[in-house]
């Protein structure tokens, strides 16, 4: 007889007639609050979430999307706006110079004050807003180089977690996550906003 069938004999010995274990209760899985896409609490959950990373949020009934973006341009400054070319027309705001990209140069879209774009698909748990370059998104570089973005998000777009963001979204597709403001504390521990993207981000989210 080996050392291991010596030492499985003696186990066996002296679990003979013991009663059968019983696993102890492990802890409560963590409540997510999964809810459907567009559900009121997801959409709180986001805006909360893109609040603290120091994003200005716009709640506002689907009718008064064009009005939000034609306010935060203003309240900014923005003078000259670049656009997706599938960017709904009525969105586009009229007291602006708005330029549709069509392939312009990196160095005249960092001279432009504002982006509006839509998005492919939020994610609530995160607060991470999904860009997919969409006809309504545009390529990834006009969301990167102009200093103010305006990302209008619809309740239907609103996800729980990422697993369901991901479920949504084509793998082969140009992906930016945004969550808030571009920000790095790489130097010295201190936040400098804007070294990778925009340092201003407003999200327009629709509520119905």
């Amino acid at each position: 007889m080996t050392g291991r069938e010596v030492v499985l004999a003696r186990l066996r010995a002296a679990l003979a007639g013991a009663p059968p274990a019983v696993p102890e209760p492990g802890p409560a899985p963590r409540d997510r609050g999964d809810r459907p896409p567009g559900h009121p609490d997801l959409l709180d959950r986001l805006a909360g979430r893109l609040t603290d990373y120091r994003a200005e949020v716009h709640r506002v009934a689907g009718a008064g999307v064009a009005e939000a973006v034609a306010g935060i341009l203003a309240a900014a400054g923005a003078r000259t706006v670049v656009v997706p070319a599938g960017l709904p027309a009525q969105w586009r705001p009229g007291a602006v110079e708005v330029l549709v990209d069509d392939g312009l140069p990196a160095t005249r879209l960092a001279r432009l004050d504002a982006v509006v774009t839509a998005a492919a698909v939020a994610v609530a748990e995160t607060g991470t807003i999904i860009l997919d370059a969409g006809a309504d998104q545009g390529r990834r570089a006009i969301s990167l180089l102009p200093d103010l973005h305006v990302c209008v998000v619809h309740p239907e777009q609103v996800v729980a977690g990422v697993p369901e963001a991901l479920a949504r979204l084509t793998p082969d597709r140009p992906l930016t996550w945004i969550s808030g403001p571009s920000a790095t504390s790489d130097i010295e521990l201190n936040r400098v906003e804007g070294v990778h993207g925009p340092r201003r981000l407003h999200v327009v989210l629709t509520d119905g």
